[in-house]
């Protein structure tokens, strides 16, 4: 099997000095997470400086470090790591011949990237590449080009953004064929102003587009014709997705399975393909709308996607569901607890709605930069809550305050400040027979919940 990168190209790629002749595996710039056979790239950040483990990563396995200094290991030696991490994943990208799909949005991000790796894999097993993790920044997103095999076929990447102008810098790094856009929400508002600033910020992802290149945008989206005017710009080709009748990919029909996901079927284009969704939830149909748009697009099969939707597990922090002993029944606990704004709140609680159980509870925490609104958004949480049919929410996070008072008189609750005053009422709250959805920014703190539901240590 060929290596990812030898020494010699890598310091042809950021124009460094190899010390040695060595091969690598996989790229790393965190220590914890180096294997056997990568390459550690020792980087200065804000906290610290990645050049004081490399002793550490070498004791893992790492088989050469990218680095501003010599030293006593085989390593190619650079003026900036940081910018030699995006010379690697520039060169990664320009030795590939992959189609390539860039996918961007307020939410849905990573699921719409997982779901579609899973339908290019299935239809090209080992041939399809995707950033890990939610590895969608500045230097989330080289590092995930600079792990892409020159063999692939397909390469999938996510992009995120916190201000205007830092996804056309990334697309203009990856060079989409695909660039998808999921929907747009308030998310990180409080650094654009407005749902028509992030709007045109995620419309960026369009200007790195290739030649031919394809755009894939949320039909059902009030911002649908502010994106698709941006997209006309950049794209030779432009693809609707959604529920709505007009869209170009849209769900004809959908229900929910019984099993907790969905059975869809789906117009794609002059093609009409019937599916089982693992996952539970329109925002999940509008996602897989969007990945066979893109699955279309590139060439790729989609009777293969709609056989990985069936097979897709949920994702940790992203609605995977876990069925856990509790007492003398089980509860179904719903983990959400990776991201949180208004839109998704909304739609995950739509969810819940759907689910058979004694009774619902929702364990919200706090959704972190939305700005001056923030009271407002939260408050407006308490319509598709009641509508839910949630009969006890546990708020978390001083934010909710707006919540809590919006719910009285109308859904027993009850709101702490944090993960750990909450994790201390759960044991009294909790009844066998109960579905319990738990969503919030990544920031409160709720995947300690989750732990401690699914451990048995409430």
């Amino acid at each position: 099997m060929s290596p990812l990168w030898t020494a010699s190209a890598i310091a042809a790629a950021c124009q460094g000095e190899a010390s040695a002749d060595f091969s690598v595996g996989g790229v790393a710039f965190d220590s914890r997470e180096v294997t056997p056979g990568e390459l550690f790239i020792a980087m200065k950040g804000e906290a610290t400086d990645g050049h004081k483990f490399i002793d550490k990563a070498i004791a893992a396995g790492a088989a050469g470090i990218l680095c501003e200094t010599a030293i006593d290991h085989p390593h190619v030696r650079v003026a900036d790591s940081a910018a030699a991490l995006d010379a690697l994943g520039a060169a990664s990208r320009a030795r590939s011949h992959a189609k390539i799909i860039g996918v961007t949005g307020s939410a849905g991000k990573t699921g719409t990237k997982e779901a579609l790796y899973a339908a290019l894999d299935r239809f090209r097993p080992g041939k399809a590449h995707r950033s890990v993790k939610s590895y969608n920044n500045h230097v989330g997103v080289p590092l995930s080009l600079a792990r892409m095999a020159a063999t692939a076929d397909y390469g999938v990447f996510e992009m995120g953004i916190n201000h205007a102008g830092e996804l056309a810098a990334l697309t203009r790094l990856v060079r989409p064929h695909v660039a998808i856009v999921t929907t747009i929400a308030p998310a990180h508002i409080e650094f654009f102003g407005s749902e028509e600033a992030i709007a045109d910020a995620k419309g960026e992802i369009f200007e790195g587009l290739e030649p031919g290149g394809t755009a894939i945008v949320p039909f059902d989206s009030p911002h649908y014709a502010r994106l698709r005017a941006k997209a006309e710009r950049h794209a030779a080709h432009i693809v609707s997705f959604g529920l709505g009748e007009g869209a170009d990919v849209r769900a004809v029909d959908w229900l929910p399975d019984g099993q907790g996901g969905s059975l869809v079927t789906a117009q794609v284009q002059d093609a009409l393909l019937c599916y089982t969704l693992a996952q539970a939830g329109a925002h999940w149909v509008a996602n897989s709308l969007a990945v066979l748009a893109a699955v279309k697009a590139v060439g790729a099969d989609l009777p293969a996607a709609g056989l990985a939707f069936a097979e897709m597990g949920g994702l940790a922090g992203r609605g995977a569901r876990h069925r856990v002993d509790f007492g003398d029944g089980k509860i179904l606990v719903i983990d959400e607890s990776y991201n949180a704004n208004p839109a998704s709140m909304a739609a995950t609680l739509g969810q819940l709605k759907d689910e058979s159980a004694d009774r619902k509870v929702a364990i919200l925490g706090s959704m972190r930069e939305l700005g001056g609104e923030s009271d407002r958004y939260h408050a407006a949480l308490a319509a598709p809550l009641i509508a839910a049919g949630v009969q006890f929410a546990l708020l978390v996070g001083e934010e909710m305050a707006p919540l809590a008072k919006a719910l009285e008189g109308q859904v027993d609750f009850a709101h702490v400040p944090a993960h750990g005053d909450a994790k201390a009422q759960l044991g009294g709250l909790i009844r066998p027979g109960d579905a319990i959805l738990i969503k919030g920014s990544n920031s409160v703190g709720l995947s300690h919940l989750v732990t401690a539901l699914i451990n048995g240590d409430i």
